[in-house]
């Protein structure tokens, strides 16, 4: 629809414009084939709220890992009911069950990179298979991998990602929600400023970074989502990147 220098030039305008702006344009260019990514922590609220606003009927993926805290998952089923959210909850592959049912413990501890490559990049994939349009809620002030994205990136396989909130800040994260009274996740006024898998995400102090409490310990800070692993299509191609041994099957 759009040829690569379009998308540059776009990406380079909405720099300036509002994440309000920018999910109208993509409503407006990719319906119906567009889809909203989710994980349903505070950090998300804000632009799950905005997207209700814009169009309700927006599909949103939730990839549901087996690992959420209850807290989260409650907390989705509250947003979806009281915002009329359409929410699509996604699951790994279940060829895949023979051997979660061998690791399902320690498959996170153990091998991080396999757990997400199995429970989020796969799936997510998979829903996205038939869409022409990706809005993700990621932030430069997240990760340093983060700060190198653009509000437009066109993948290798055509899909345009769309990342509205991406010159947002945890400030104007915070003025938002306030503004707009919006509810917080439970688990965040205890100290879980970004909420993932229960097993990979812990408690942090007031003055750490946001995603401090994310693989806490360990050289992991991204998912796979948002990183170079997201352009593999099987474990073969992310073999060197996993620690146990996935020859029970190639998917």
């Amino acid at each position: 629809m759009f040829s690569a220098s379009e998308i540059h030039r776009l990406s380079e305008e909405f720099e300036a414009k509002t994440p309000q702006e920018i999910l109208i344009w993509a409503v407006d260019a990719f319906w119906p084939q567009i889809a909203l990514s989710s994980s349903f922590q505070t950090q998300s609220v804000a632009l799950l709220h905005m997207a209700s606003q814009i169009r309700h009927d927006l599909l949103i993926f939730f990839l549901d890992t087996g690992y959420h805290f209850w807290d989260t998952l409650i907390f989705k089923e509250q947003l979806a009911s009281q915002w009329h959210l359409n929410v699509l909850d996604l699951y790994r592959d279940t060829r895949w069950d023979v051997f979660m049912r061998q690791h399902t413990r320690a498959l996170p501890v153990q091998d991080a990179n396999l757990c997400c490559f199995l429970h989020k990049v796969q799936p997510m994939q998979r829903a996205l298979k038939d869409m022409d349009a990706w809005i993700s809620g990621i932030r430069r002030d997240q990760t340093a991998v983060r700060a190198h994205a653009k509000i437009l990136e066109l993948q290798p396989n055509g899909l345009l990602k769309i990342n509205p909130m991406l010159n947002w800040t945890k400030v104007d994260v915070k003025q938002y929600a306030e503004e707009n009274h919006l509810p917080s996740h439970p688990l965040f006024d205890k100290g879980y400023r970004s909420v993932g898998c229960g097993p990979c995400t812990i408690a942090i102090g007031l003055n750490d970074e946001e995603r401090a409490g994310r693989w806490a310990g360990r050289e992991k800070i991204e998912c796979g989502l948002h990183t170079e692993m997201f352009q593999h299509r099987n474990v073969a191609e992310m073999q060197k990147d996993f620690q146990l041994d996935v020859s029970l099957m190639d998917t």
